[in-house]
């Protein structure tokens, strides 16, 4: 592994340890020439998933994309950074494991908005209001009336 500061070809690891529930690894890495410590990741490469658009274009998955739009909806909120790490994952790992190369962009939204109600309401009602392009103030309400329907059923 080549070192980001001088460009050397050598670096030895320090520390190695599992993140992501075991699927990648964090190493602390030191340069054996100007000392320079810095942190690599290593993951399975996985087949791309890709992500089909309402419009029809294509695009890869990015966990770095859905991350922005949780910490985005949950904004001011308290919801843990973890807690959203986790949603990410679980939803990646979900659209994984249907063994499909393509997926569309609704459902990932579906799959957002629907752990968004069981963590934060308000975060779920902010990224609906984005996701479903709310054209007035009542959709807006008649979204907040079905919130309000889902917690009075649990």
């Amino acid at each position: 592994m080549k070192c980001p500061n001088c460009h050397y070809k050598s670096t030895k690891v320090l520390d190695s340890r599992p993140i992501e529930e075991g699927q990648a690894i964090r190493r602390r890495r030191e340069c054996e020439q100007c000392q320079f410590r810095f942190t690599t990741f290593e993951r399975i490469e996985e087949v791309p998933l890709i992500v089909v658009k309402k419009e029809g274009t294509r695009e890869e998955f990015s966990r770095e994309k859905l991350m922005r739009g949780l910490i985005r909806a949950c904004e001011k909120r308290p919801v843990a950074v973890e807690e959203l790490e986790r949603v990410t994952m679980d939803i990646e790992k979900e659209l994984r494991n249907r063994g499909v190369s393509e997926v569309m962009s609704e459902d990932i939204g579906e799959m957002v908005m629907e752990r968004l109600s069981d963590i934060d309401e308000v975060a779920y009602v902010r990224f609906a209001s984005v996701y479903r392009q709310f054209k007035d103030i009542n959709v807006f309400i008649d979204e907040l009336k079905e919130l309000i329907k889902h917690e009075d059923n649990e």
